[in-house]
């Protein structure tokens, strides 16, 4: 990571937070994550004034290593390899920035976390709708995969095993 990202990624944070204090954003859904080992945390997603939604997401127990994170289809975590929760929120999309027609509403950039297990990060997404895809009659997921996305392979980015996995209920 540079300086320049690092700076990048304070300024963002500082301004989502503020913007938050502010009320031009609010919490749209939570989800609490759990998974393998000693992972738990929480991801956030919120509406933001601008109509994109601000996913904010803080896990610790993360195994180091680069990590596909993805919103999938259904509210429900309770298989063993979180499968329960569907494929991804795929839209109209294929699966994917590199592919044309991609990405789908609830991809998101691979994660990089370092020996101490902390994933923590705010992405926006352009593409995802609240309202008609995180709080459907079924809920929605949020997922981190075992291994990074290739942000090409369908249906979804030859990304691993599931191994933590959160639900946002359905409105």
């Amino acid at each position: 990571m540079t300086l320049r990202n690092i700076l990048l990624g304070a300024a963002l944070a500082t301004a989502s937070t503020a913007a938050l204090a502010e009320g031009h954003m609010q919490t749209a859904a939570t989800a609490e994550v759990q998974g393998k080992g000693e992972i738990a945390g929480s991801v956030m997603l919120n509406t933001s004034a601008s109509g994109r939604t601000l996913v904010k997401i803080d896990v610790t127990g993360v195994p180091a290593g680069t990590h596909g994170v993805h919103l999938h289809e259904t509210g429900d975590c309770s298989a063993d390899d979180f499968k329960s929760a569907g494929g991804h929120i795929a839209g109209d999309h294929q699966h994917g920035v590199l592919v044309e027609g991609g990405p789908h509403p609830g991809d998101m950039p691979n994660m990089v976390v370092g020996d101490d297990g902390v994933l923590k990060a705010e992405v926006f997404l352009d593409l995802l709708d609240i309202d008609t895809m995180i709080k459907d009659e079924d809920g929605a997921a949020f997922v981190i995969h075992a291994d990074p996305d290739d942000y090409q392979s369908q249906p979804s980015g030859a990304a691993g095993d599931r191994i933590a996995c959160g639900t946002f209920e359905a409105s």
